[in-house]
């Protein structure tokens, strides 16, 4: 039992990384790119809202500093790591070089919720601002042709019930019937009702045509997009400062700054909101918001010089994304009042598009078009960058025999691994068009925090059995940022909602069961194969040179 211990030695990972048929082309601002591609998506135009109104109010930009602090911790140990084991698999690989298989192999396993499921709930996310945009140029595209049959099914059951009770409003009797229609008319195969969220399968299949091509070309376009969405954030920021200005209220709807405590109550469920209490809360509430500077660790394999390039991507597109994050809940929150995102109150669609609503508000109706664009074109990068980071992992853990070998194959022309790619692209594809994924969202955040929590283990660990090792970066104060970072992911893992706790941990018991059926039995440590992956153990390897 104690091989599942068993860790993989540092010799080994040289010869990873000498031997790679990855191709070193990215640079450090291409590293940042894919940080700030991951981070900010859609997220950014509806968190704001929901964070200022049920939690911080004004005071929010407190909760995205407090947030961005709490991320800083694992970026930190995250960033040690890079500089010392540059090679694909992030969080995975760290931990096998420093507790053992059994903990490497649950935290990929984990990490499949972050990237794969992430990956999914993209999609869907996309699709929905897809049709969104589409409706703002005229065009509808039918519901069987823009839902997944879980969603259609639950929605044409609440309609039916609804209309079955009576006492409707007029508005909501016409929509729920039209929702009944939009179902009765969906096309039929073999008697069944068809349904499919055509946009979110299309995209990761665009996604993956990207991908495919080669690291250099998928990077070219992940900055370009990145660009365009920064700009669009910026121009948000820089106009709703002139109409904020321009206004003739000054300030006042920052005043007071923090509100007192209060509690909300909505449809019976109170809780607490304001004060000192509700910016902790708020911070809590959007840390997700950050998830995805870690898919920068996934990409060594393919940095120029990544000892260096790696821990500055970390950390420089937390800091960056940071910084916008606080502006625009500053605008946000100048434009509007806090309390006008009220659901039940005298706005209540604007929670659902708190920016756009907020510009739509005061007067400028055609920045809605920019801001739905910008979220639009901006999560694409989003599903890029968590498709090459979970496409890496699996290479990384098929180099060691953990999963199938198809999976560590690279085309030698391309430098990507394509088969993985494709495979991957596949699964996400199919899942996202046909299953209910928001139901299972949240478990994103568990595979997030839960390696989260292990690098800050982990490095802790490789400091004090390794201190000799070369180190291009390191974590300043280690014993406390790494037990602030565990404690506080922690904390967060233990607030997620119990479905997602539940959820999580029957994946983790899943993947436990795979392990000991088939990855302990294929591990070339455990069986002392030394192919490609283990020669440094036999034959003298000359020091890669990595700058």
């Amino acid at each position: 039992m104690s091989k599942i211990w068993v860790k993989k030695p540092m010799s080994a990972y040289e010869a990873d990384i000498k031997k790679s048929q990855l191709k070193r082309v990215l640079g450090k601002w291409s590293l940042t790119a894919i940080g700030i591609g991951a981070i900010i998506g859609g997220g950014i135009f509806v968190l704001t809202g929901t964070g200022a109104y049920y939690n911080a109010g004004p005071a929010l930009a407190l909760s995205f500093v407090i947030a961005g602090i709490a991320c800083v911790f694992a970026a930190l140990c995250y960033a040690e790591f890079a500089s010392i084991l540059p090679v694909e698999g992030s969080a995975y690989a760290y931990a096998y070089g420093t507790v053992g298989e059994i903990f490497a192999w649950v935290i990929g396993w984990g990490l499949i919720l972050e990237y794969a499921m992430g990956s999914m709930t993209v999609a869907v996310s996309w699709s929905g601002y897809f049709g969104k945009l589409l409706k703002m140029f005229g065009l509808h595209l039918p519901m069987w042709l823009t839902t997944d049959p879980g969603t259609a099914h639950k929605a044409f059951g609440e309609a039916t019930k609804q209309i079955a009770d009576g006492n409707l409003s007029p508005d909501k009797l016409k929509a729920f019937q039209a929702t009944i229609d939009m179902y009765n008319n969906a096309p039929e195969i073999f008697n069944m009702k068809l349904f499919l969220n055509f946009p979110a399968l299309l995209i990761v299949l665009f996604v993956i045509s990207i991908l495919i091509r080669g690291t250099k070309g998928a990077a070219k376009a992940n900055n370009f997009i990145v660009i365009l969405k920064v700009s669009a954030i910026i121009f948000v920021i820089v106009a709703g400062a002139f109409i904020i200005i321009n206004s003739g209220h000054g300030l006042q709807n920052w005043t007071p700054f923090i509100p007192e405590a209060t509690t909300i109550t909505e449809n019976g469920v109170s809780h607490s909101a304001y004060g000192i209490g509700g910016v902790v809360a708020g911070a809590s509430a959007i840390f997700f918001a950050y998830v995805g500077f870690d898919a920068v660790s996934t990409q060594a394999g393919e940095a120029i010089n990544p000892k260096k390039d790696v821990p500055f991507a970390i950390i420089a597109s937390l800091i960056i994304c940071t910084l916008l994050y606080i502006l625009v809940s500053l605008v946000l929150t100048g434009m509007m009042h806090y309390t006008d995102f009220n659901p039940l109150g005298k706005y209540p669609d604007a929670i659902k598009a708190p920016v756009a609503y907020a510009f739509d508000i005061a007067g400028y109706a055609w920045a809605g078009y920019i801001i739905t664009i910008a979220a639009t074109v901006g999560l694409i990068s989003v599903l890029m960058v968590m498709i090459m980071g979970q496409s890496r992992i699996f290479l990384g853990m098929s180099k060691d025999g953990l999963i199938p070998a198809t999976f560590a194959k690279v085309n030698p022309t391309t430098g990507v691994p394509t088969k993985n790619l494709i495979i991957l692209g596949g699964v996400i594809s199919v899942v996202a068009s046909l299953t209910p994924i928001n139901d299972l969202a949240h478990m994103t955040s568990f595979g997030t925090l839960f390696a989260f929590t292990m690098v800050c283990v982990a490095v802790w660990v490789l400091r004090v059995k390794e201190p000799a090792l070369q180190r291009n970066f390191k974590v300043p104060a280690l014993p406390v940022i790494a037990c602030l970072g565990i404690a506080i992911n922690v904390y967060l893992i233990f607030n997620l909602s119990i479905e997602a706790q539940k959820y999580s941990f029957a994946w983790l018991l899943i993947g436990v069961v795979i392990y000991f059926l088939y990855s302990k039995r294929h591990s070339k440590l455990q069986n002392g194969e030394y192919g490609e992956t283990f020669k440094a153990e036999q034959e003298p390897l000359e020091k890669p040179n990595l700058d």
